[in-house]
């Protein structure tokens, strides 16, 4: 028998969820890696995330809520969030109710050099998935979508965090 049907056999071993899970990181992976090549004028990647997290999903996040969202620890988050202000891509204002608390707002420079980093990564990955359609992307996002609530939802159940 061959290495190859070796390997086919133990995959298909492996529970779906965790092929699912699985094929998902090692894209993750390999996109990533494909679209820090790319970045536009010296964006960083952690700098990338944070711009379409805020885009995606409205501004005046607190640093805590985004670090939060995005994984990672309060002081790398805002270590962040001081150099996209400093370039301009990002604003930080003190909360109009709680002014202890800052909120995070996408400038119009940020949303530019966001949407430019988004159209180099469909064109830096668009030609090798030519043979991956629309419908094809469409028809996966529900299920990814889904996934990708669930496992929030479990965070937010095992390590809640105040509303900031």
């Amino acid at each position: 028998m061959s290495a190859i049907s070796d390997d086919a056999r133990r995959r298909a071993a492996d529970p779906v969820l965790f092929a699912l899970l699985n094929e998902v990181a090692i894209i993750e992976h390999l996109a990533r890696h494909r679209l820090e090549k790319v970045l536009p004028d010296g964006l960083r990647m952690s700098h990338f995330v944070v711009l379409t997290h805020l885009a995606r999903m409205g501004d005046g996040r607190s640093p805590a809520r985004i670090a939060r969202a995005v994984q990672v620890e309060r002081p790398a988050m805002t270590n962040t969030i001081q150099r996209l202000e400093a370039r301009g891509l990002v604003l930080v204002a003190a909360d109009p109710v709680d002014r202890r608390v800052k909120r995070v707002y996408l400038t119009p420079a940020g949303r530019r050099l966001r949407d430019q980093a988004v159209a180099a990564a469909i064109a830096s990955v668009a030609p090798i998935a030519r043979d991956i359609s629309d419908d094809d992307v469409t028809a996966a996002l529900p299920l990814l979508r889904r996934l990708r609530i669930a496992l929030d939802e479990a965070r937010d159940a095992e390590d809640p965090v105040p509303e900031v």
